[in-house]
């Protein structure tokens, strides 16, 4: 599909995404300090599961009704399978990523979290043959560069971390689950309906979820109000209108260019943990913010000329 083929609502509903992606880490902090990672985990996408439910059920009994020959209602076999797998990578990319957020700054959890579009592209070049611009890759190079500045810089004279060595790594390994979860959902994406995918992938997603949970002992049914509103806000904005979002816009759009445009994640991150917080933001990650933005128009207007002389 071409640019000017892409529907305009794709853009609006990948910006709500976007934007509900820079308030998730500030939810994760809103939780307090002694909240449990792994049961603000599973109460998102518990949540998320059953807020899908309804609206899926609803489409499903109305094309019953109406006898619409609808086709892809139910997945095949094969894509519940790879439903399950793209579940299972989620699950693990939201526990290691939220559990990143108690141990380092708001700024350093979210720009780590976001250079799997470095791993995008290898693999997409090495074992998918896909060809990419030298500016595609000149903008992602200096948006990761611009990230891994913003992860060195962020905290101010008075902040003091939990273990930000802990993580920080918790926050890469976040990122390389999630080049594994959004290359299957454009595989899928391609055949199949958003709600049903979606709605399949975020059951596996909380299975996946409750599982961890039993296996570390969390009640994670019985918790403070906080964790509870964290969970839920999650739920809500990340989980629905941001995952929501970006599983709806691939099917249209490179899961690498729209890996890279998350690169803004962070400084948007990070300017609302100045505001919530009091998270200051040294010159160095005032400038780091500036070459992420950089790097993100430049890789944006590579892919574009690269889509338009197509």
């Amino acid at each position: 599909m071409s640019h000017n083929q892409i529907p305009v609502r794709t853009y609006v509903i990948l910006a709500a995404g976007l934007a509900m992606f820079a308030f998730a880490p500030l939810m994760v902090r809103g939780a307090g300090a002694e909240a449990n990672p792994v049961a603000i985990t599973t109460i998102r996408t518990v949540s998320a599961f059953l807020l899908l439910l309804p609206f899926w059920l609803w489409v499903r009994i109305k094309a019953a009704w109406n006898r619409e020959p609808v086709a892809r209602r139910v997945l095949t076999r094969a894509e519940v399978g790879w439903s399950a797998l793209a579940g299972f990578f989620l699950s693990a990319h939201l526990m290691l990523w939220i559990g990143s957020l108690f141990f380092t700054s708001v700024a350093s959890a979210s720009v780590l979290v976001t250079i799997h579009p470095i791993m995008l592209i290898i693999v997409e070049s090495v074992w998918l043959k896909k060809k990419f611009p030298i500016a595609s890759w000149v903008g992602v190079v200096v948006a990761f560069s611009g990230s891994i500045v913003l992860g060195i810089t962020d905290s101010g004279p008075n902040e003091t971390f939990a273990n930000p060595l802990l993580g920080n790594v918790m926050a890469l390994a976040a990122a390389f689950l999630f080049v594994f979860y959004i290359l299957i959902s454009q595989k899928i994406r391609k055949n199949s309906g958003w709600l049903d995918y979606v709605f399949s992938v975020y059951g596996f997603t909380a299975l996946g979820s409750v599982l961890i949970a039993a296996a570390l002992g969390v009640s994670w049914w019985v918790q403070p109000l906080p964790t509870v509103l964290s969970g839920l806000g999650l739920a809500i904005g990340a989980s629905i209108m941001g995952h929501g979002s970006m599983n709806y816009a691939v099917k249209f759009i490179s899961a690498t260019l729209l890996s890279t445009l998350i690169l803004a994640e962070p400084v948007f991150a990070t300017i609302l943990a100045y505001f919530i917080f009091d998270e200051i933001p040294v010159v160095g990650s005032m400038i780091a913010m500036v070459i992420i933005m950089a790097g993100v128009f430049t890789t944006w207007w590579a892919r574009r000329r690269k889509l338009e002389a197509e």
